[in-house]
């Protein structure tokens, strides 16, 4: 299947590149441009896309606001975003994912992993560049509490709270599987089950419970 992507950045020689380089993928496609959040928000509603790359600092109006219209509209709930930023402050961090990003890199990553970034978050996987990562997890429980749309942890059998330990703790479906003694698939049937019963949209927002409820805190392993 192609990757229909939109791409929404204000530096018109910035969407270039990026598209130069998603369509030198022969598994993606750029469907659409957008150069404020506003517009980005208004071009996911027209193509809906699979997935768009959302610069945070545009004008009119910025990615993070455009990326919580987009995950609140029910008619987009299949468009994930990936934030795309110079700026790594765990304040972009957190307020990205609080939005309903799915994944968040800074500009300078390789284009190769620009396009796997792409595939993972695509896919229905969350993503985060691997060094604003510790500093999110190490600051988390300062930032302002969102409660989210489902229930609590409490919900979750005692399985359930152990596999979202791990997905807390950036484990993929293979590695919970094989730390629990688990199949693959039994592993990814559990994370679809916690999903559900949390009302989370994807593993991004799993992340969040798990920090805001307590379940992993800072510094356990």
């Amino acid at each position: 299947m192609t990757i229909r992507v939109l791409l929404a950045d204000d530096q018109t020689l910035v969407r270039a590149a990026f598209a130069m380089l998603v369509e030198s993928a022969r598994d993606m496609e750029v469907v659409a441009e957008a150069g404020s959040g506003r517009e980005a928000v208004g071009a996911a509603r027209e193509v809906r896309p699979d997935l768009v790359v959302m610069d945070i600092r545009m004008p009119d109006l910025d990615g993070i606001e455009a990326t919580r219209l987009i995950a609140a509209d029910k008619e987009l709930a299949g468009v994930r975003v990936l934030v795309l930023t110079t700026y790594d402050t765990d304040e972009n961090i957190v307020e990205a994912l609080r939005a309903g990003a799915s994944g968040f890199l800074v500009k300078d990553t390789r284009p190769a992993d620009l396009l796997d970034a792409i595939r993972t978050v695509a896919a229905g996987e969350a993503l985060l560049s691997p060094g604003p990562t510790a500093r999110l997890i190490e600051r988390f429980l300062r930032s302002p509490s969102v409660p989210v749309a489902g229930g609590g942890p409490e919900c979750l059998s005692d399985r359930e709270r152990e596999v979202l330990a791990l997905v807390a703790r950036g484990l993929n479906n293979t590695e919970i599987a094989e730390t629990l003694g688990l199949s693959p698939l039994t592993a990814k049937t559990h994370v679809s089950r916690i999903m559900g019963k949390l009302g989370a949209r994807d593993r991004a927002q799993l992340v969040i419970v798990a920090y805001e409820s307590g379940t992993v805190t800072p510094g356990t392993r």
